[in-house]
């Protein structure tokens, strides 16, 4: 048994994700589950089992794989895991878990800015509204390169600390 990623394995997940029906996610989560059963507590597999629950709109089932595949993922795959977690705990209404997540995890991957966006989603959902677009604004302070926004980069930026 091996919890590795391995090209083969890599190639089976991205076709099984390639052919996903948003529509009818029943195919995929099948498919997942099946690759699961070859490959029993392999994290990469059970991200993608965990996130075709969700896509299925099956939150709480969707939240024990995650958390069972978060300690073996590694990068890329890792910071999905985590944005995909903390998204799923917030629509289940778990906003300080999802709020913890979004945290840990901006911190982890400072560089992500969907991280940052959908920890300004569980603040809005959390009641949070002002902390939510400082998050907000913060991320167009930093990404948006437009000569009409840095002329206000310090004003925006101000802004975003009041609003803290």
């Amino acid at each position: 048994m091996t919890t590795e990623l391995t090209p083969e394995l890599a190639a089976t997940i991205e076709a099984g994700f390639a052919r996903r029906d948003r529509a009818n996610m029943g195919p995929t989560i099948a498919f997942f589950e099946q690759l699961l059963a070859g490959h029993p507590d392999n994290p990469y597999v059970l991200y993608e089992v965990g996130g075709s629950y969700d896509t299925a709109g099956q939150e709480e089932t969707a939240v024990g794989y995650y958390e069972r595949a978060l300690p073996g993922l590694s990068g890329e795959t890792r910071r999905k895991c985590l944005l995909q977690y903390g998204s799923t705990l917030r629509n289940l209404g778990r906003y300080d878990e999802s709020l913890a997540i979004f945290k840990s995890a901006c911190a982890e991957f400072p560089e992500s800015d969907s991280l940052r966006v959908f920890k300004a989603l569980t603040l809005h959902a959390a009641g949070m509204k002002d902390k939510a677009l400082a998050t907000l604004l913060l991320v167009i302070a930093d990404k948006v390169d437009t000569a009409d926004l840095k002329r206000y980069e310090a004003a925006i930026r101000g802004n975003a600390e009041y609003l803290s």
